[in-house]
């Protein structure tokens, strides 16, 4: 007999609506039929002489919740008072104070874990906060179990910080929002459903997967979902209701089933991405400025490139290419410390910008942390690189602020091909390359369609023994190449993704060669860079025409 699903309704934050809220529970009841929990996150009390009354009838017993009602503790000091203490009790008939952190399991099976109130900025806590003590002790007994695989349901007051990572985005300021201790939490505790309040909001975030696709054995989905107030004048969102069986009763292969919108892991960054780390008031080492390379083309093209009011650099001059004013003491002007560096290589390289090596009367547009050239024998006048600053081998190893200008000039091409009746197609070869070259090419829309230039990679992979896999919506390539590993990768521009891990040899023109192939560009002559090239003069006519039409779609432009 197939096991009955927990019919569980969740809540936001309350502040003493009480009325409402179980007018709005006896309504739902009345339509869908009863429901065995409602689980309320946020502030349940509210500090008003009406909220205080409304308490009272249901503390006395003159009115009951209409359902079993599991509330967390105080989220600010004003509703310290309303809790008898840091232990869970019951508070009035069918209301229950869970208390300050732990777990509940049901009759059914169905395992809730919760933390009450904020995450504590001192020492000692107050009482409406919890510490990373409280977190260790609730963590460490459900995952020292070799039986572990997560838990039904996690309740906290707090958002976890970076939720929205992989995912869309919420109705609040992310820079303010949520604990970076919480997101530990929950990467910790791998919940189904994860519910939280506090932010006013109603954020249904897709649902994100809790393994490393083609590394792990598949594991269940993860949900977040923050809710509003009760009430609110807005009529946001603010009740939840699902049905779940409880994961211990569950078989395996039902659990981990994954669905169509899965995103990766917001919780799991880059080793080198320390961004999400709450930062303290001062600059730290980590941080690099805006302004460490700027180079002044100008001189040389007569283009009048323009930065966003960074310092301009020669580019020539200075320690390893850089120029630029110095002060007496040898540090760039306006600068008291020197900055740390982008990454730099270890010998010499073609593609770092602050390199001597770098042709730069090829570079298009230039941001504070990648630049776009065109392409040295380029397979359309209209082929271009985006590339990074700094040194770094590959996409997987890019830190977060890198990928993030990345994904902008990405977003600029594509407006910028679009305008002229193009779709643009990017790879990337992680194989005998020391400095990542994304290559973006541009495919006119009447040659043929986003399926025939998927089909011609598919098709000439397999011709030379090879399988191009798709990867699955919402994934991040960082998930599947762990950096160091050999690929090569596409990127539609429906959003389609295709990737090889190279095994053992692997011909360095494919991308060219399938772009030129007759079913796509049908310029075979041009499959090798080598065999396209140009004068020096020719490139530089070729780069000055291409900067001057993609100036209104360059970002990093000012005027």
């Amino acid at each position: 007999m197939a096991e009955q699903p927990v019919r569980v309704l969740a809540c936001g934050d309350v502040e003493g609506r009480l009325n409402a809220l179980f007018s709005r529970v006896q309504s739902i009841q009345k339509k869908t039929g009863p429901f065995d929990l409602l689980l309320c996150v946020g502030e349940f009390f509210g500090t008003s002489p009406e909220a205080e009354a409304e308490w009272q009838l249901y503390k006395t017993g003159a009115k009951k919740a209409p359902v079993h009602t599991y509330i967390l503790g105080a989220a600010s000091q004003e509703a310290v008072k309303c809790f008898p203490g840091a232990d869970g009790c019951e508070l009035a008939d069918n209301i229950t104070y869970l208390g300050r952190r732990g777990v509940f399991t049901g009759v059914s099976g169905l395992q809730i874990a919760y933390v009450s109130g904020r995450e504590a900025l001192q020492e000692p806590a107050p009482a409406h906060c919890f510490t990373s003590k409280d977190l260790s002790a609730l963590v460490a007994p459900l995952t020292g179990s070799s039986k572990f695989r997560g838990v039904d349901v996690l309740l906290t007051s707090q958002w976890p910080r970076g939720v929205w990572q992989y995912g869309n985005a919420p109705e609040v300021n992310t820079k303010f929002c949520g604990s970076v201790s919480v997101a530990d939490l929950a990467d910790h505790l791998k919940p189904r459903y994860h519910f939280a309040a506090l932010e006013g909001a109603h954020y249904e975030r897709l649902p994100y997967r809790n393994h490393v696709i083609l590394q792990e054995n598949a594991q269940h989905v993860s949900r977040f979902i923050a809710l509003a107030a009760v009430s609110n004048p807005t009529k946001k969102k603010y009740l939840y209701a699902f049905n779940i069986i409880p994961m211990k009763t569950m078989e395996a292969s039902e659990l981990v089933k994954q669905p169509q919108d899965v995103t990766e892991n917001p919780y799991r960054r880059s080793t080198r991405d320390k961004t999400d780390k709450q930062k303290t008031s001062f600059t730290t080492q980590e941080e690099e400025p805006a302004n460490q390379f700027f180079f002044d083309l100008s001189q040389k093209q007569g283009a009048g490139f323009r930065g966003r009011g960074r310092k301009r650099y020669s580019d020539g001059d200075g320690e390893g290419g850089r120029g630029g004013g110095r002060g007496g003491d040898g540090r760039p002007e306006g600068q008291n410390k020197q900055p740390r560096r982008h990454p730099q290589p270890t010998g010499p390289c073609w593609f770092c910008l602050a390199s001597p090596q770098v042709e730069k009367h090829l570079v298009i547009s230039i941001g504070t942390h990648c630049y776009l050239a065109l392409a040295k024998g380029s397979l359309t006048p209209q082929h271009m690189l985006i590339l990074p600053i700094g040194h770094y081998q590959s996409v997987v190893e890019l830190s977060s602020e890198v990928l993030e200008e990345m994904e902008k000039y990405k977003s600029a091409l594509k407006s910028f091909y679009k305008s002229r009746g193009e779709r643009c197609v990017l790879f990337e070869r992680n194989y005998r390359s020391q400095h990542l070259q994304l290559q973006v090419v541009p495919v006119p829309l009447d040659r043929c369609t986003t399926e025939d230039i998927k089909e011609a990679f598919m098709v000439q992979a397999q011709e030379q023994q090879m399988e191009l896999m798709e990867i699955p919506e919402h994934t991040d390539l960082k998930q599947i190449a762990p950096p160091g590993t050999p690929y090569f990768y596409v990127e539609l521009d429906s959003g389609e993704k295709l990737y090889y891990r190279i095994q053992k040899h692997f011909p360095l023109q494919f991308g060219r060669e399938v772009l030129a192939s007759e079913a796509l560009l049908n310029t075979p002559t041009r499959a090798d860079w080598r065999e396209c090239k140009q004068s020096r003069e020719e490139e530089e006519d070729g780069c000055k025409r291409l900067r001057d039409d993609f100036q209104p779609y360059d970002f990093a432009w000012e005027d």
